[in-house]
């Protein structure tokens, strides 16, 4: 197999995560197939060459050519919603092969997302989207997105921190306002510290990212953790030490020693459930947040 048969064995496999990615950043259906197509003829013009994730790389490049569509768009003031008006090339066999996505498609991505996230979305930056979408829903890391966006991965982090409030603090997205996300925290707590399965599992969406930075990882945190069973046996029985807090305006938890945070829990919360949790110990980044703990 030579290499460009092998990178379109490759483009087709990962497809159905490539379109999720753009149909997440565009909320476009018809914008989600014109930048795989963009993508492919990105990646064929490149070569795969010394490529060891071939994932990752594909991923990267849907991610540039949607950044660029979204900027593209802010500029023309372009609805992003609007499906109903065919693509150009709606009609057109994609760069790779095969056709357009079928009705059931379409109606998997829009599940998957929700018409009302979608809403919210667009009101981020495109940055901000990006790194939240990368970030938050394909467990990306900074280090990573920060290329795409052109910024340090610190900074990066503070794009998706601020979009991740934007959508927790939107009534479209998640239903709730702060207090009602307090109370999901708050019951997350009670059912970790009293080692409550099943009451875990239900304040947790079922795809859960869990996530910890370098320096969680140095002190055995998991780096990733993915699903709601398995995230649930993680806290199942601890945080014990841990107490609500606020992080940047948004509930979340942190862990003091002696009165000085250590470890800070951030959450991502849409539709009264936790989507991620953040573990975040790297004291420069604590330095950043904005943490208010409560003194009862």
């Amino acid at each position: 197999m030579d290499g460009d048969e092998f990178l379109a064995d490759a483009f087709e496999q990962h497809r159905p995560h490539l379109r999720s990615v753009a149909y997440r950043m565009l909320g476009s259906s018809g914008e989600a197939d014109d930048a795989l197509q963009e993508a492919w003829l990105r990646a064929s013009r490149a070569g795969v060459g010394e490529v060891e994730n071939i994932g990752g790389w594909l991923t990267t490049i849907v991610g540039r050519v949607s950044l660029n569509m979204l900027r593209s768009r802010s500029t023309r003031r372009e609805d992003p919603l609007d499906d109903h008006v065919p693509s150009a090339s709606m009609n057109t066999a994609d760069a790779a092969g095969n056709g357009r996505a079928t009705p059931e498609d379409e109606a998997v991505l829009a599940d998957s997302v929700g018409h009302a996230m979608l809403v919210v979305l667009d009101t981020l930056a495109p940055a901000e989207r990006l790194a939240f979408v990368l970030h938050d829903m394909f467990a990306m890391s900074f280090d990573e997105i920060a290329p795409i966006v052109e910024r340090t991965p610190a900074a990066t982090r503070q794009l998706a921190s601020r979009a991740r409030r934007r959508v927790q603090d939107a009534p479209a997205a998640t239903g709730h306002d702060l207090p009602r996300l307090r109370q999901v925290v708050d019951a997350f707590l009670a059912a970790s510290r009293a080692g409550e399965f099943e009451e875990l599992l239900a304040l947790l969406d079922p795809e859960v990212l869990l996530r910890a930075d370098a320096a969680g990882v140095a002190t055995g945190a998991p780096a990733l953790v993915r699903g709601a069973s398995a995230v649930a046996e993680t806290f199942s029985g601890r945080a014990r030490a841990t107490r609500p807090a606020l992080i940047d305006g948004a509930a979340g938890l942190v862990w003091s020693v002696g009165g000085r945070p250590r470890v800070v829990f951030d959450f991502t919360i849409v539709d009264g459930r936790i989507v991620a949790i953040d573990l975040l110990a790297d004291p420069d980044t604590l330095a950043q947040l904005d943490l208010e703990i409560p003194t009862s």
